[in-house]
């Protein structure tokens, strides 16, 4: 039957008054969409469209409206549109984690940003000496960077920290002994257990002292002659307090070196700078872990790093060296991408006195509470107006966190907006807020809360721009009030 008939069975369409695919993808307004999205995607989405209608008119719940030639064209164009849309998005981060793993960790600086566009948009020479003319190294474009930086001898890179560990190990110490405190054996995100590392590793993990204490004495009488490393794992997401014990880089360097064995450090963070400095807590450089005698660090590049995923090794030339040239390298080596925003956001580190303004992860961490509460009081206003009657929003004292595994028990004094349902009790209150924080998530630029102690908590820590804010709140009224 033609599209443009009206044809009522009861109230609802059957299958019988569904248009064939070709009619479908005849009406002028679908024909409009192929020279825009080619005729593969558009005849693919007419398909999946008239399948759906099929399903709903074998219910009996397809209504006749949606069968006029505009309610189907409307409808291929938005499953188009929708196919097309892209799964990954940026977000506004209001959780009050800086650096927030299931947000993408670190944000990259503008530098890096810019020269990660220029390296893409065309050939480099990502593996080609220029000034030889010969084929080169890509290590060779960070490696410097990461001597000058932290003072090794020799460094290298790989796809994320859990494989800078994987590769150490499996480099310096398959076939035989790593040595472990039992305090060290951390989990990460994912269920990825040190343990299991180690052996994936193809080393034998021995492990030494307690959960709570591990003295020197520990490592001294488990080093044999199948021993490697001793190998350090900076507890970076989680902490044990009370009675407890632990031995320092500096304490074991001179008796790995005593006993001829390799001493690894993973510091997980792995900050290049003091952030006592700033005002945050201390965390473990990798610079001083190389002057306490370590012979290998390994550490992330998107965490308090602040570029993008990577695992960086660096350490004496010999055993970088090794690690370099073990088989495994190839599997895990950095792409160009991550790698030329490595190398931008290490040359910000040539600059220490620019890193607060140029580190995004920096600036946000380092941001005073009054700073913060200066930034959500300029949008309480808005945000009142946008949600009332239905919600109410005050200023709100908060406690933002470092986020990653990075020093789990510190805080950071913050300050957002609370926002509360009113309601005449407490029953409802649970939906209310759930329906609101959807109602943020579903904004064009996505903005992200927590929920915790009845009501919506925005902290304001990580907002450089409040315009992008102020300008959705037409849109968040009309999804939570209706006007």
């Amino acid at each position: 039957m033609s599209l443009d008939e009206s044809v009522v069975h009861g109230s609802k369409a059957t299958v019988k008054d569904l248009p064939s695919i070709d009619k479908l993808l005849r009406l002028p307004s679908v024909q409009a969409l192929i020279p825009l999205h080619g005729h593969t995607l558009v005849a693919a989405q007419a398909r999946g469209l008239v399948d759906g209608l099929r399903a709903q008119a074998l219910a009996g719940a397809l209504d006749v409206a949606a069968l006029a030639p505009d309610a189907l064209g409307q409808a291929v164009a938005a499953r188009v549109a929708a196919r097309l849309a892209p799964r990954m998005r940026r977000v506004i981060n209001l959780t009050g984690t800086v650096i927030h793993t299931n947000l993408g960790r670190s944000v990259l600086p503008e530098a890096a940003i810019r020269h990660l566009t220029a390296m893409m948009s065309g050939p480099n020479n990502l593996e080609y000496d220029i000034a030889s003319g010969s084929r080169g190294d890509r290590d060779s474009i960070v490696e410097g960077l990461l001597c000058d930086i932290t003072g090794a001898e020799a460094a290298t890179v790989v796809n994320n920290n859990a494989a800078a560990v994987l590769l150490s190990l499996a480099a310096l110490s398959a076939g035989r002994e790593a040595i472990v405190s039992r305090g060290e054996q951390v989990e990460i995100g994912g269920a990825f257990r040190m343990p299991d590392v180690v052996a994936s590793a193809g080393a034998h993990m021995v492990e030494v002292g307690t959960t709570n204490r591990t003295h020197l004495a520990d490592y001294e009488r488990a080093i044999s002659e199948r021993t490697a490393l001793l190998m350090k794992i900076h507890t970076s997401n989680y902490a044990i307090q009370g009675f407890t014990s632990s031995v320092s880089e500096a304490e074991l360097a001179p008796l790995a070196r005593a006993r001829g064995v390799a001493l690894v450090t993973d510091l997980g963070s792995g900050s290049l700078i003091d952030m006592g400095k700033y005002g945050l807590p201390q965390e473990p450089t990798p610079q001083q872990m190389l002057l306490d005698g370590c012979d290998v660090v390994t550490f992330s590049g998107d965490k308090l790093l602040g570029g993008p995923q990577a695992g960086l090794i660096v350490g004496s030339k010999e055993l970088v060296t090794r690690i370099r040239k073990h088989p495994m390298k190839r599997a895990l080596r950095l792409s160009k991408l991550p790698l030329a925003a490595l190398e931008a956001t290490l040359q910000l580190y040539l600059q220490p006195e620019l890193l607060i303004d140029q580190l995004p992860t920096l600036r946000w961490l380092t941001r005073s509470q009054e700073t913060v509460a200066a930034t959500a009081a300029s949008l309480l206003p808005a945000f009142g107006a946008a949600l009332a009657p239905r919600f109410c929003v005050t200023l709100a004292s908060m406690q933002s966190q470092i986020g990653s595994g990075s020093l789990p028990v510190d805080r950071l004094p913050s300050s957002g907006l609370a926002i509360t349902p009113v309601l005449s009790g407490k029953r409802g209150v649970g939906s209310a807020l759930d329906a609101l924080a959807e109602a943020l998530r579903g904004l064009p630029l996505p903005v992200i809360g927590r929920i915790a102690d009845d009501r919506l908590w925005l902290d304001c820590r990580c907002i450089d721009d409040p315009a992008e804010l102020l300008g959705q709140l037409h849109a968040l009224r009309a999804a939570v009030i209706g006007d």
